[in-house]
């Protein structure tokens, strides 16, 4: 991204402040719209009089329509940049959370999330790389990885933030303290700094000669979307049921809450050493690798108790490679396909792996109240995650080795 780079376009060499700006803005968004809501739960079960499952059934709701809207949005950008779409997300996002400060009824929180899920398809990361992969051009996973290292501050900033917000304010002003934050600067970064140019049309033809833009449910594109879709149910059940489940060890509350929040860290430290190996590794290679840390991380953590350093070791390998996996996901499609019809392309794949995190949390939550024990959801998270990585594997085979 050095100005001085003859292959570097005006639009690559001012992208510092574009990077930045969009950094931070996926670190609000993250933290108030996804990782929030672990936050929420036990509030809104009280509030409501509502079961667990019942509860985290709208935060499913809101998943499974993003992951419905991710594909629609993903053309919209490809055609059209995306300072509309993330704008009108982040804007989405403030009024939906002010009116859930107020809710008084399943319905309106239903409805409530249903509108959050499609302001997460038009603000998390997938909007957020295609923008990156018009600007960028053959730059776009460098600027993918500084994206990511922002990124990955969103639960350790946000947790214990919510957190302070609820204990002082409430969890209904907490709420009103969150639509602040994205009315008062995610919008503004929005509109103000995201390019409003569509994706190019003179996208180049992979090197191996290879068509341009991908064929979509052909072999290759089923089987890499099923290993995202393993990987993406994996962690979100973990994302809405790691503190409650280190909660039923016998950990406190405060105690739980700093292994959760060492996973960010884990992730950009994983960021780190994707960015450090990007120019020898291919994302496919780096891809091969970091899939087998998911299973390894949840075995450590089955047999892990309450020692911390096995907690300490599960926190490593879930964030490093949960880090670098964000990065591989967003490149192995250029790899894969090139940069024609991007945004579509990651729409298509994240479809089925929103579809996964809808349904991740209340898959744990009933396989957790049928056996009574978080012991055996472990088992089967690990076995999902087993088979991620195989799938994964087949994606890729003989492909950039």
């Amino acid at each position: 991204m050095a100005a001085n780079d003859s292959s570097t376009t005006g639009t690559e060499a001012a992208g510092w402040p574009l990077l930045i700006g969009l950094g931070i803005a996926q670190i609000v968004s993250w933290g108030t719209i996804y990782y929030s809501f672990a936050l929420l739960l036990q509030p809104l079960q009280r509030e409501l009089g509502a079961s667990q499952s019942v509860i985290v059934g709208a935060y499913s709701m809101a998943l499974l329509v993003s992951g419905l809207a991710a594909p629609l949005i993903g053309r919209s950008i490809d055609r059209r940049g995306g300072r509309g779409v993330m704008t009108a997300g982040s804007l989405a996002a403030a009024v939906l959370f002010a009116l859930l400060s107020r809710v008084e009824s399943l319905i309106a929180l239903y409805l409530i999330w249903i509108g959050l899920g499609v302001a997460m398809a038009a603000t998390l990361y997938e909007p957020a790389f295609a923008v990156l992969t018009q600007t960028y051009g053959a730059r776009y996973r460098r600027a993918i990885t500084v994206l990511t290292l922002f990124g990955g501050f969103a639960s350790t900033v946000f947790w214990p933030l919510t957190a302070a917000l609820i204990e002082r304010f409430g969890w209904r002003d907490a709420l009103l303290w969150l639509a602040l934050i994205n009315l008062l600067f995610n919008v503004p970064v929005h509109a103000g700094l995201l390019p409003n140019a569509a994706a190019p049309r003179d996208a180049p033809v992979l090197a191996s000669g290879q068509s341009a833009g991908v064929r979509f449910f052909d072999r290759v594109f089923l089987a890499l979307a099923l290993a995202l879709l393993g990987q993406a149910l994996v962690m979100s059940a973990l994302a809405v049921h790691l503190l409650a489940l280190l909660g039923t060890r016998g950990m406190t509350p405060v105690a739980a809450a700093g292994i959760g929040a060492l996973v960010g860290p884990m992730q950009v430290l994983g960021r780190v050493i994707e960015f450090l190996i990007s120019g020898r590794a291919s994302a496919v290679r780096v891809g091969r690798i970091v899939v087998l840390l998911l299973p390894l991380a949840l075995l450590t953590l089955y047999g892990a108790g309450t020692q911390w350093l096995p907690l300490v070791l599960f926190a490593v390998l879930y964030g490093g490679g949960n880090g670098a996996m964000t990065i591989v996901r967003g490149a192995v499609p250029v790899e894969l396909w090139g940069r024609a019809r991007y945004g579509a392309t990651l729409g298509g794949l994240a479809t089925p792996a929103m579809l996964a995190r809808a349904s991740g949390p209340i898959v744990a939550s009933l396989l957790w109240a049928s056996v009574g024990g978080y012991d055996a959801v472990l088992l089967v998270l690990a076995a999902v995650a087993v088979l991620a990585a195989f799938t994964f594997h087949v994606a890729v085979r003989g492909r950039h080795a």
